[in-house]
């Protein structure tokens, strides 16, 4: 465990945010219609005509060239929304000496579509027409369903537990609400287009650095901050539908992370004053005071979002 610890314990955190609160119907309705309106706005932004880059002319003057049809050298900055699906995994709790509790098969659940939503934003560089790399940074949301039963190992505060229980009999909360956040470098490689269609695809590695909200009973206090608990990978495949000034994209992602973060039991604060309070306990060895948990997730997401383009300008003709 100790190895572990050293290796893959967090080392950074982030402030809290107020705790998740389920939204009323009207609410949650308006918060999905003001995202929709929103991202179509863009999308019509993105299929308006550019006099100044779509001319017969354009390459003789010097300015840039469309490259909806003929994709090439450029810069992509975008946001998406989507829905992920988390497989089920073994929650872990680990506190020397006291605790050593597994929860088998846990359901996790998302609500992409509740505030917080479900969101990413990332920034692509083609170095050609078909290489590229993107940064990529993704807000997901992980509960766990406190009422439902699961299969139970191990011991609570030195007593075994029953074989069968619900999370609510030892959690007043379970989750990574104000972030399953991953952020991760990936290389791209289109295929050959159709059309307008350009599919994609890439791969790529990062950090995980959740918002843990997880509140054992037997705990005086939550741990409730944002935090990293180890790495990621990711897998895509997408379509990108090239407009004279920009794209909109619909894309499959898989990704998976390891968790491990400790139980602090204490709010988290302003990001930096966190990051290093997190750091300094890892750099000391310092243990802490209500032990380690974690999970393995695993999810497949389905988003939709858009790119502005930006490309660069052509050479003159002499």
């Amino acid at each position: 465990m100790l190895a572990r610890e050293r290796l893959v314990a967090p080392l950074m955190s982030l402030s809290a945010a107020m705790p998740w609160q389920p939204s009323s119907g009207i609410k949650r309705t308006l918060e999905i219609a003001a995202a929709v309106a929103t991202m179509g706005c863009l999308v019509m932004a993105a299929a308006l005509p550019n006099n100044s880059r779509n001319t017969s002319t354009a390459g003789s003057r010097g300015v840039p060239l469309s490259t909806a049809l003929q994709p090439g050298r450029e810069t992509d900055f975008g946001a998406y929304l989507g829905a992920p699906y988390h497989y089920p995994s073994d929650f872990h709790l680990v506190k020397k000496g006291v605790t050593d509790l597994t929860i088998k098969n846990v359901d996790w659940y998302t609500l992409p579509f509740e505030n917080p939503l479900y969101y990413g934003v990332r920034l692509q560089r083609w170095f050609t027409g078909r290489f590229g790399s993107m940064l990529d940074f993704t807000h997901s949301k992980v509960y766990a369903p406190l009422d439902q039963e699961f299969n139970f190992e191990g011991t609570v505060d030195g007593k075994p537990v029953p074989p069968k229980a619900k999370p609510r009999d030892y959690f007043n909360k379970l989750e990574w609400t104000h972030g399953h956040n991953m952020l991760t470098l990936n290389g791209l490689m289109r295929l050959p287009s159709i059309g307008i269609i350009s599919p994609y695809l890439g791969a790529g590695a990062g950090l995980a650095f959740p918002h843990s909200e997880i509140y054992p009973k037997s705990d005086p206090s939550r741990t409730y901050e944002y935090q990293y608990t180890g790495p990621v990978g990711q897998a895509l495949f997408g379509l990108e539908f090239r407009l004279p000034t920009g794209s909109v994209f619909v894309e499959y992602k898989f990704t998976t992370s390891d968790y491990w973060g400790p139980l602090t039991g204490r709010d988290g604060t302003w990001y930096p004053i966190d990051m290093w309070r997190q750091f300094s306990r890892w750099w000391s060895g310092e243990e802490p005071p209500n032990g380690w948990a974690g999970a393995k997730l695993t999810s497949h997401q389905v988003i939709g979002g858009f790119l502005t383009r930006f490309v660069p300008k052509t050479a003159a003709a002499n």
